[in-house]
């Protein structure tokens, strides 16, 4: 390790990421369900891509909108998987201070895009059951990349301040960033100054994006239950239940690990260390393995296409 990690300095020139202190030992085994299940996010975010592309009767909002889910686990799962594995597997620790600002960025950038997107898929869903005579009039392929523009610049606005902030503080105490990847509290606690803004700013954001974007999806979700029982036939039940199923389970998969990791983070500190990391990787692990998996297996037109491929693959 360089004299540069106890050494003062204004801003390091790279810092240094432990993976996981406690569990250095065991890194390598670590990395086994860490790179499958990142190989399975790869190929299951791709393979919908490919299949929306390809099928014309899925050229619908609803499908666009996954697309937008698809592209966006892509980044956020690659922003920080390759840095991980690599320091498991060859001691890579060192990242330039610039590359850890960006990697910061685009991680907490895209996490706030998701939650838009998840916003945004409600209001389709609301739409379509509660209107479904003006939904092709209301979401038109223009009106969804509006609004997929809208979702990508909320998140760039919001979290463009992290990095800015962070590069304003002088790090004088250590260059060592306890975790796998360039995470916002864990960069910017290494200051020596006084990272209020920094701190207060993340938890406004926190509670804003997570706040507004779940009081959203509730309303909506609440509207689409007030319309199911007051209007549409019983028979329609199946088929709104199972499109509205496959949504919540996407949305259990990407908030459940993020809000227990800033709620253990901030209230538990007697939590080791090591177990609040697993939690923030699975934050950016989880979801996007499991996305496609949810739709592909609830997804009948998804489901269909991909048996479709396979079969005349075989043939």
């Amino acid at each position: 390790m360089s004299d540069s990690n106890t050494a003062n300095f204004t801003n390091p020139s790279t810092f240094i990421l432990l993976g996981i202190p406690g569990l250095e030992t065991a890194h390598v085994w670590i990395s086994i369900p860490f790179c499958s299940m990142y190989i399975i996010a790869l190929l299951g975010n791709f393979t919908i891509l490919f299949i929306v592309k390809k099928e014309p009767s899925l050229h619908q909002p609803m499908y666009y909108f996954l697309c937008m889910l698809a592209a966006t686990d892509l980044v956020l799962s690659t922003s920080t998987l390759p840095k991980t594995l690599s320091i498991f597997w060859f001691n890579s620790q060192e990242i330039g201070f610039s590359a850890c600002l960006t990697q910061m960025f685009f991680l907490h950038c895209f996490t706030v895009v998701e939650s838009g997107i998840f916003m945004a898929m409600a209001l389709d869903r609301y739409v379509a059951i509660c209107h479904p005579l003006r939904h092709s009039i209301m979401m038109t392929n223009r009106v969804v990349a509006k609004i997929g523009l809208a979702v990508l610049l909320r998140g760039a606005m919001l979290i463009l301040p992290y990095p800015l902030l962070a590069r304003r503080w002088a790090y004088c105490r250590t260059n060592l960033i306890a975790h796998s990847y360039c995470r916002h509290i864990s960069v910017v606690t290494l200051a020596c100054a006084d990272i209020r803004i920094s701190s207060s700013y993340s938890l406004f954001v926190l509670f804003f994006v997570t706040g507004l974007d779940l009081c959203f999806i509730a309303v909506s979700y609440s509207k689409i239950l007030q319309a199911l029982f007051s209007h549409h036939s019983k028979d329609t039940w199946p088929k709104t239940f199972g499109t509205c199923s496959s949504h919540l389970c996407a949305l259990l998969a990407f908030y459940i690990p993020d809000i227990l990791s800033s709620i253990m983070r901030r209230l538990y500190h007697n939590v080791p260390q090591h177990v609040l990391i697993l939690i923030a990787n699975m934050h950016v692990l989880v979801p996007p393995m499991v996305h496609p998996l949810i739709y592909g297996v609830r997804t009948k037109q998804i489901r269909d296409r991909l048996l479709r491929l396979f079969t005349h693959k075989r043939i």
